[in-house]
């Protein structure tokens, strides 16, 4: 889903996405970034999955990364990154994420969120919103609030759309390879392709670090 898109569905948090336009190097299943950008961890190769919860091709993608994930090499590092784009709805599906992560509860909500999102319309870029519907969800309804509204995720919303910008992300989902290549369907073809090109960019990345 390109941005331009995400922003005019974010009404209904649904919609039919783009394919991403660009000018790809080498071949046009992968892009190469310009200057690279700093990862977390540079003894690891990072991937970085950028996407949201309004977004039906992420939906879809995730039980992909999701066993994809289970299967990397010690070597290499994943996270996902909510993309923002500037947008307050984005940015509040982006704070119930990494509240989420903060408190412990993302394996038990990360899933059902694309749902509440998406089928039930709930609307969980509102405080009120997400209040309501983690109850029963969660073990600590609280734990979660006091997360959301904490300081500490604010810091990482702030981190997450600076990174988005760093690396000229238009469209979700998106995988980052190491902080120097982006591969995704709409540039390999499916969701399948680009988990494929990403193993590639993972080996030169490896081969270039002459491990």
């Amino acid at each position: 889903m390109n941005r331009r898109d995400a922003l005019k569905q974010l009404a209904v948090l649904a919609a039919l996405a783009a394919p991403v336009a660009g000018a790809w190097a080498e071949d046009e299943a992968f892009q190469v970034l310009n200057p690279a950008q700093p990862t977390n961890d540079p003894s690891k190769i990072e991937v970085v999955e950028f996407f949201h919860y309004g977004c039906p091709h992420c939906r879809n993608f995730d039980p992909l990364i999701e066993d994809w994930v289970r299967k990397l090499p010690q070597d290499v590092v994943f996270r996902r990154v909510p993309a923002i784009w500037n947008n307050q709805q984005l940015a509040g599906l982006a704070r119930l994420y990494y509240a989420a992560e903060v408190s412990g509860d993302l394996s038990a909500l990360h899933g059902k969120v694309f749902g509440a999102v998406q089928d039930e319309k709930r609307p969980l870029h509102t405080e009120a919103g997400i209040s309501e519907w983690i109850q029963g969800k969660v073990a600590d309804p609280k734990k979660f609030m006091d997360a959301y509204k904490s300081f500490g995720v604010s810091s990482m919303l702030q981190r997450a759309d600076q990174l988005a910008r760093g690396m000229k992300i238009q469209g979700v989902p998106t995988l980052a390879i190491d902080g120097k290549f982006l591969t995704s369907a709409s540039m390999a073809g499916s969701h399948e392709a680009a988990l494929k090109k990403a193993d590639e960019l993972i080996a030169r990345v490896r081969k270039e670090r002459g491990k």
